[in-house]
């Protein structure tokens, strides 16, 4: 029996699987749910698994501040071999003869001194970057140059666990290193391994990305969704044999929704809390100023809430020394102003 949906809101921890896209468990959610308005804070590479945070109804509102989260990654750094999408999805690239690998302190020595704090990253082409409107892996796709320009990254924590040697499939002895990164939005792990690579001479790729966290919302939470993949194989109009995946939800109907972070969890994973009583509420759904609590930081969202209620009201952040203003405001609760 499909569960009902209508006016509900909330987000979803989902633990992507992989061989699907996040696009691919946005549509998974939507028709799960029968509901249109459903998005995701932060793709994930096909080959990743892990977090992803998706929001339905006016918890989609929230999703441009998730997606600014830190991220929290556990990943396989492979050196010896380099490959075009600097992962294990793309084809292996021909190496330096003879270079040397690392071992693991030189790993760690060099993580501590060039790839910790703020530092300048050149994202991958395969990536979706958008290069005037279009993303960035249909242009390479497509055989184009892409030139992406660097840009800053923190990278606040990057533990080098434990490592092994092995061989490649195409016999090119290898290193694998185990790592655990903590980094600001927008950092490339894959670029990370990448960089490595080139600072050794001997390339580098992924071959296991996880994501563990999105800010505060992460894989081991007892409400994460998990999901997993179906493929199906068909003949195309050109008559080729196609085989495709689609991302398929281990619960769904009332079993997901009772799931799903209320509108009330959501914004206190998202965001810093302001509580206001009812006429401040009422005030702010109308669009005025109310007064803004002392210890709000300028430049930073809130969420107004009614605690008693737990009435979401708004996104607000501070007009002036004195005074909230809203940014987003969201309906009253049913049969209520």
């Amino acid at each position: 029996m499909a569960a009902t949906t209508a006016g509900q809101s909330g987000l979803l921890i989902i633990d992507k699987p992989q061989g699907v896209t996040s696009h691919d468990l946005v549509a998974a959610v939507r028709g799960a749910l029968h509901m249109r308005k459903v998005g995701h804070a932060g793709t994930l590479d096909p080959m990743a698994t892990g977090v992803l945070v998706v929001g339905f109804g006016n918890a989609t509102r929230l999703l441009n501040i998730i997606v600014e989260h830190s991220k929290t990654y556990s990943a396989t750094v492979r050196f010896g071999q380099r490959t075009t999408t600097d992962d294990a999805d793309g084809e292996i690239m021909p190496g330096e003869p003879g270079a040397p690998l690392p071992d693991l302190g030189a790993v760690r020595e060099a993580v501590a001194q060039s790839f910790t704090g703020r530092i300048e990253q050149v994202p991958n082409a395969y990536s979706a970057i958008k290069v005037n409107g279009r993303r960035a892996y249909d242009l390479a796709r497509a055989g184009a140059e892409v030139e992406l320009k660097a840009r800053e990254v923190t990278i606040r924590c990057f533990d080098v666990l434990d490592a092994h040697t092995a061989t490649g499939a195409d016999g090119t002895p290898v290193l694998d290193v185990n790592v655990e990164v903590e980094c600001s939005a927008g950092t490339y792990i894959r670029a990370l391994a990448r960089d490595l690579g080139d600072l050794f001479g001997c390339g580098a790729h992924l071959t296991r990305l996880r994501r563990e966290a999105v800010g505060a919302f992460r894989a081991d939470d007892p409400r994460a969704v998990h999901a997993h993949v179906e493929s199906r194989t068909f003949t195309n109009r050109e008559g080729a044999t196609v085989t495709r995946n689609r991302a398929v939800l281990d619960e769904t109907g009332h079993a997901l929704l009772s799931r799903a972070l209320p509108m009330i969890d959501a914004v206190r994973g998202a965001l810093p809390i302001v509580e206001v009583d009812e006429g401040e509420a009422r005030d702010l759904r109308f669009g005025r100023r109310i007064a803004c609590p002392a210890q709000l930081p300028g430049g930073v969202p809130c969420a107004a809430v009614v605690p008693a209620t737990r009435d979401v009201v708004a996104i607000a952040e501070r007009a002036n020394a004195r005074e909230l203003k809203p940014l987003t405001v969201f309906p009253a609760p049913a049969g209520r102003d």
